[in-house]
């Protein structure tokens, strides 16, 4: 519950902050010690966001895994296998915004609730499936699913955390996501030496379920109803009466017009086309390409992912430190994101000139690295610039990003058949849609909210 010496603590706070163009959706943080120590039940959301994190890599990346044993036992051809891939993710992209709407008007709360118990459904229901009809349309029901969980989750993180606290949160959560994926091969591999890959499939399902029940029984939309929150605690958050749940009516005039938005959309259209290969077709490349076994592409198949998650690490770190030098919000994600893309294209043009199977894949890894710094500045220009629209506009754009995956598993299959397993082709294009990422954010605006006034 929020007092009024709380109220009028923050209103001090407010009048006495920096005046910063790039900060104008910042609140400053300092802890009210002269009123009550704040508690720290906010990090619980974060806690709750990382399991979740993990939990969803952990169910899409192991398909890939398990792709060449599936192949088999269903007799699918290397483009049908590529459309399984794809009916994921673009069903996924198709449901993005319909998840972030709903958790816009009805909470993250209720909306994570069931679309954790739909999906790991349909983790579990892929390894019923006999035909590639039946696998298409689990994996589609089954990215309709997850397609909620992103943008739900920065919805809570727009309720529940100080704008300063709020990159750094994003770059925790994409880090245990990127690491869940990057350890998955390992364990499918290790669980495959046990159970079929049907039995694994329904082992991954249980655990989300287990993971609703938790979340469900401790989360609540608005922190002021939260028996763990104090007064304290309360004067450093934002006013959550204004951005958790009712907003059905989305402004989608203002959003089209922005310049912000579509900058948003395209850049992670770009930063999506090159990294979703970490966990379709790159298990395959390692056994086809570089000739390696399943248990030694299942350790070398981590590295991206592994690198990846490292990478969002250091980009929630560095976020806050680079803004503070530079002066600038604004200016220190942009150099982030584009440093980011820049660097992804480079390094994986370079993986293909090395020959050691595992010093390639370090060099694959520091794309990734450099691929995930653009990540949690993504995420967060989400949350400053959509306001109280958070969760549709993170999910609008996580939508854009799946679009591109999805043509990428298609465009990968078909391009190896063109070019008689030419991997090097796939590679390139890649690393030239990297390129058009970076070139977005060099035009970016990732802080001012669309509320605030009319774009130019």
């Amino acid at each position: 519950m929020k007092t009024e010496e709380a109220k009028a603590h923050r209103a001090s706070l407010n009048v006495t902050a920096i005046e910063n163009p790039d900060q104008q959706s910042a609140s400053p943080l300092a802890a009210p010690t002269d009123l009550v120590h704040p508690t720290r039940a906010r990090y619980w959301v974060i806690i709750f966001a990382v399991t979740l994190a993990i939990i969803t890599y952990i169910d899409r990346v192991c398909i890939s895994q398990a792709a060449p044993t599936i192949r088999r036992e269903l007799g699918l051809t290397e483009v049908q296998m590529g459309w399984a891939f794809s009916a994921f993710l673009w069903a996924y992209a198709l449901f993005e915004i319909p998840g972030g709407w709903l958790g816009d008007w009805m909470g993250a709360r209720k909306v994570l609730m069931r679309v954790v118990v739909w999906w790991s459904i349909f983790t579990a229901a892929t390894g019923w499936v006999t035909n590639l009809g039946q696998l298409l349309i689990t994996r589609a029901l089954f990215g309709a699913g997850e397609a909620g969980c992103f943008p739900n989750l920065t919805k809570a993180f727009t309720t529940w955390l100080p704008a300063e606290e709020r990159v750094r949160a994003q770059g925790i959560m994409w880090f245990s996501a990127r690491w869940g994926g990057a350890f998955t091969p390992l364990l499918v591999a290790f669980i495959l030496g046990y159970v079929s890959w049907r039995r694994a499939f329904e082992l991954f399902g249980l655990i989300g379920i287990v993971w609703a029940i938790f979340f469900y029984r401790w989360y609540r939309d608005d922190p002021r109803t939260h028996k763990s929150v104090n007064a304290g605690e309360m004067a450093i958050l934002p006013d959550a009466s204004a951005i958790t749940m009712g907003h059905g009516k989305v402004p989608w005039k203002r959003f089209l017009r922005s310049k912000t938005v579509w900058l948003l959309w395209a850049q992670y259209m770009c930063v999506g086309y090159g990294w979703v290969f970490y966990i379709t077709w790159l298990p395959t490349y390692l056994q086809e390409s570089r000739g390696v076994n399943l248990q030694k592409g299942a350790l070398l198949a981590g590295l991206p992912l592994f690198f990846g998650g490292i990478g969002s690490l250091f980009c929630g770190y560095i976020s806050t430190h680079l803004a503070r030098w530079m002066g600038s919000i604004a200016k220190a994600r942009r150099l982030l994101a584009a440093v980011g893309c820049s660097g992804a294209a480079l390094c994986l043009i370079l993986s293909l000139y090395i020959g050691d199977p595992l010093l390639a894949m370090m060099m694959m890894g520091l794309a990734s690295f450099s691929n995930d710094l653009a990540l949690p500045t993504a995420w967060a220009a989400c949350m400053d610039v959509g306001g109280k629209y958070a969760g549709t506009l993170s999910g609008s754009m996580n939508m854009m990003g799946n679009f591109a995956q999805g043509l990428a598993t298609v465009a990968v299959a078909y391009i190896l058949v063109w070019t008689d397993h030419n991997w090097a082709v796939t590679f390139y294009v890649s690393a030239a849609i990297y390129f058009m990422g970076t070139f977005c954010w060099l035009f970016l605006d990732p802080v001012t909210p669309l509320d605030s006034a009319d774009e130019a």
